[in-house]
């Protein structure tokens, strides 16, 4: 058990004394099994660290004040799921996509660290004990149901512990989290749903919120069981059901407790909550207050508007399940204030019409949509969420070479939608 040194800062202590390739045995007698045990047992006073060269030589170094070490590691394993959940969005999905896209992650650490949701399937006793010394809080976990035997149906896995316990034991050690529902109409919703909300209620002391969103369905589902997405009067009744029990939650614990995802808003037709309503925006990755914070900023930045030149013509993209909203409350009011903009819906012809979210546009549909377009715009800005840091979009198309089969220019956009129209026009 080791940790392969990838990089050493100039200003690290140890800058000169190890170099990249170089091991980290041991900090303070104790192994170091990953990049969060790194950080948890390098912070504090004085560490003596035990390094293990190529060769095999080890080297041993004290240091007196341990702030940054100046070192970087190699990735760690990511620790992958064995579950077979009915409704996987990693089994939906055909050959070709970015590699990650597969990566059935179930790793504990990353729940800590990056906010990613976990079944708690694959935890040893060691690893909960770990969790609780480390205080690697709050976890983000997905219940969907407290069920025992239909969360094993759900998630495939005859052999799934109960999770009441788990998080019960958790919590009562001082761990928090955060959990999400993912409901499929007709096996985990009505009295299912309700019950689930109820346990996950009765641990308030750790467990501070549920989102509940729909299940995700694409076209790739040969073979897979067989599941519908919802209706708009189901997602009515869903949300009828959560802002009753928000009354309640909020009454009870001064919080709403539980969060409904914007696509039952948008489905069913209905007002999105107010930003107070979302409290602290703890399931915001969730896509649950996206839309609310968006058409929020825009609202508080629109004075703006004034200073920026009306030069441009632009085609703003978007997916299904924002195009109505956005034209209705944005670029309603760009037009009103003699801003040039149009508003495009794109379909989803990639994952099918199922998925209608602008964060599973792929490029391919995103570029047929725009070389649609009338070339008689300037600019055709794409949404924020498309591409990946390496400006890759999904189906790992480049956003340069996307700008070269487009044949006009290609903008990104930011959630800043004020500050994006500032940029273009420019």
């Amino acid at each position: 058990m080791a940790m392969k040194i990838i990089k050493v800062d100039k200003s690290s202590p140890l800058h000169g004394k190890v170099k990249p390739g170089d091991r980290l045995i041991s900090i303070n007698s104790k192994p170091v099994r990953d990049n969060v045990d790194y950080m948890f047992k390098s912070a504090g006073g004085r560490l003596r660290l035990i390094f293990e060269k190529e060769s095999g030589e080890r080297l041993s170094f004290d240091i007196k004040e341990s702030s940054d070490l100046g070192l970087t590691f190699e990735s760690d394993k990511i620790l992958t799921c064995k579950n077979k959940c009915i409704f996987c969005f990693v089994h939906q999905q055909p050959k070709g996509m970015r590699r990650s896209l597969y990566i059935k992650d179930e790793d504990y650490r990353l729940s800590f660290t990056h906010g990613n949701f976990i079944s708690m399937s694959n935890l040893t006793g060691a690893d909960t004990e770990r969790i609780i010394e480390q205080r690697l809080s709050p976890l983000y976990v997905s219940v969907h149901t407290t069920d025992d035997e239909l969360r094993r149906f759900m998630f495939g896995n005859k052999n799934l512990s109960p999770i009441r316990p788990a998080l019960k034991y958790l919590v009562e050690n001082g761990i928090v989290f955060h959990t999400q529902i993912v409901v499929c109409p007709g096996i985990n919703d009505c009295h299912h749903l309700e019950k689930t909300i109820n346990d996950l209620y009765a641990l308030y002391q750790g467990v501070k919120t549920v989102g509940v969103v729909p299940v995700g369905l694409t076209k790739y589902r040969n073979n897979l069981p067989g599941l519908k997405p919802f209706a708009r009067e189901e997602a009515a009744n869903l949300l009828d059901n959560i802002h009753a029990k928000q009354k309640v939650f909020l009454a009870q614990s001064g919080s709403r407790f539980v969060f409904a995802a914007d696509e039952f808003y948008i489905l069913a037709g209905r007002k999105l909550p107010a930003m107070s309503e979302y409290e602290e925006m703890e399931q915001f990755e969730n896509g649950i207050g996206m839309m609310r914070k968006f058409l929020t900023d825009f609202n508080r930045r629109k004075k703006a508007l004034s200073s920026i030149r009306r030069n441009k013509k632009i085609a703003m993209m978007t997916g299904e399940s924002a195009y109505t909203i956005i034209r209705d409350n944005i670029v309603s009011h760009l037009k009103k204030n003699r801003f040039e903009v149009d508003i495009f819906s794109v379909g989803n012809r990639f994952w099918g019409k199922n998925v209608t979210v602008s964060g599973l546009l792929t490029g391919r549909d995103l570029l047929a949509e725009v070389r649609k377009i009338n070339k008689s715009y300037d600019i055709a800005l794409l949404p924020p969420n498309c591409l990946n840091n390496d400006d890759l979009f999904l189906d790992d198309l480049t956003l340069e070479l996307f700008q070269k089969k487009a044949g006009m220019d290609i903008r990104v956009g930011s959630y800043n939608l004020v500050e994006t129209l500032k940029e273009v026009t420019a």
